[in-house]
């Protein structure tokens, strides 16, 4: 007999079941980059020394929230949806229990070695700026065990396809986080200022108390996956499961940071305005993630959990049906930035240099966001499916296509922005039509091991 939780995402009419446990999912995921431009804000007004000090801590603090939500939660949810779906509870249980150690042992890693200034001088920060990176990875790092306990015991609870729970935990995080943070950076109630490390210790203190919550309701005698209800026996077998996915899912964002990077230095070889206009225009992209993320999520604990069923056909449906949503929206979303670039432009912007800068990226670019989107979408899918080959490949294809193609386009063509434009929107159309043709072709009715 199947578990009770896994039954709506067994049985249940496929679309609408995706989007009921999606647009929790989504919102609660939008919610965190809410406190990314939260923080950008608060942080600004203490002088631009500051504001750089938080951006070179920013892409290691990025890469430890898209390794512990992304990688290794996802992995959580796909794992703990499988086993519920084969009806194995004790197994699904057992699973949650050796992702949070994962988590753990993680987050230590993460505080080993991003919390000292030595890091964030090789980065290029210096005096002043040095100072306040320092200060706020020191707080971020040392507190890196709440934020990887949040987002697994999140990963448990949308495997269980409970996601209004996780949702509700990242929305808590952040409302805590909004009314928090400037106390403690400014000082207030009698509360002596902490500057850029207040900032830090409101997000290691909001995600602690969300992360006890969250552990207290999967606790309970009703839950699905009772994290402390049963007892904790270390297995290999068990850690192995989780590392099997959760190892190769952690490559995926140390490839797509690597052609990020790759971009954004190909940019600064064309000058400070296309640096700007690029910085700007491509902030669309982290609005199409919490979509492409949210329905990922679902995706993900669906598959994995129809594919533990033995249903492998209704997998693939729900695949397929996600995918094209994810597709249809960000392509959309991107079609509308593609003929009026403007509108997004003007938000952050007045200067009409850079305003045109950032428009030529998003005439170019916008028209293959839906390729970005089903790239995501089906990693997700993949995820649940315990098959990462494919996502990791075509990954690794884009960077392929950022770097040699943006090298040539700058070094043998001796081109401008608008071909290195090109060479972006081709990277993403890549990704999401080789990940569709492998998923396509792919056999998921071969057992993956347990």
């Amino acid at each position: 007999m199947k578990a009770q939780a896994a039954q709506p995402m067994l049985h249940g009419p496929l679309l609408p079941t995706l989007l009921r446990l999606a647009t929790p999912n989504a919102i609660g995921l939008f919610a965190n980059t809410v406190v990314i431009g939260w923080d950008g804000y608060i942080v600004g007004r203490l002088g631009p020394d500051a504001l750089a000090g938080v951006a070179v801590v920013l892409p290691v603090a990025m890469l430890m929230l898209q390794m512990s939500a992304g990688a290794l939660g996802g992995s959580t949810t796909a794992v703990v949806a499988r086993a519920l779906g084969a009806g194995d509870t004790p197994r699904a249980v057992r699973l949650a229990q050796h992702a949070l150690m994962v988590g753990w042992l993680a987050s230590l890693l993460f505080t080993l070695a991003f919390a000292w200034p030595l890091v964030y001088g090789l980065m290029g920060a210096r005096q002043a700026v040095l100072a306040h990176a320092s200060q706020y990875a020191a707080v971020l790092f040392s507190g890196a065990f709440a934020v990887w306990t949040i987002n697994v015991l999140a990963g448990i609870a949308r495997g269980a396809g409970d996601m209004k729970a996780a949702a509700l935990a990242l929305i808590a995080t952040t409302v805590m986080h909004v009314g928090l943070s400037s106390v403690l950076v400014f000082g207030a109630a009698g509360l002596p200022p902490l500057g850029v490390a207040g900032a830090a210790a409101s997000t290691v203190l909001c995600n602690a108390v969300s992360a006890v919550a969250l552990l207290m309701w999967l606790s309970r005698r009703s839950s699905a996956v009772r994290v402390l209800g049963s007892a904790w026996r270390v297995r290999r077998d068990a850690f192995a499961q989780v590392l099997r996915l959760a190892l190769p899912s952690a490559l995926s964002p140390v490839l797509s940071n690597g052609s990020i990077a790759l971009a954004t230095a190909f940019m600064a070889g064309l000058g400070s305005l296309a640096v700007a206009g690029y910085g700007i225009a491509a902030r669309l992209e982290y609005v199409l993630v919490p979509i492409a993320f949210g329905v990922g999520g679902a995706l993900t604990a669906m598959v994995a959990a129809n594919l533990g069923a033995g249903q492998v056909a209704r997998a693939r449906r729900v695949t397929w049906q996600g995918a094209a949503l994810v597709c249809g929206i960000t392509g959309a979303i991107g079609l509308v930035a593609a003929l009026q670039p403007q509108w997004w432009m003007a938000m952050f912007t007045s200067d009409a240099a850079v305003q045109a800068a950032g428009a030529g990226y998003l005439r170019v670019v916008g028209g293959s966001y839906g390729f970005f989107g089903l790239g995501l979408a089906l990693f997700f899918a993949s995820q649940g499916a315990g098959r990462l080959a494919a996502p990791l490949m075509s990954s690794a294809a884009r960077l392929l296509v950022v770097g040699v193609g943006g090298w040539m386009a700058l070094h043998v063509l001796q081109a401008g922005t608008t071909s290195l434009y090109a060479v972006i929107a081709l990277s993403l159309t890549v990704m999401g039509v080789a990940l569709a043709w492998a998923v396509y072709r792919a056999d998921w009715s071969s057992p993956v091991p347990a």
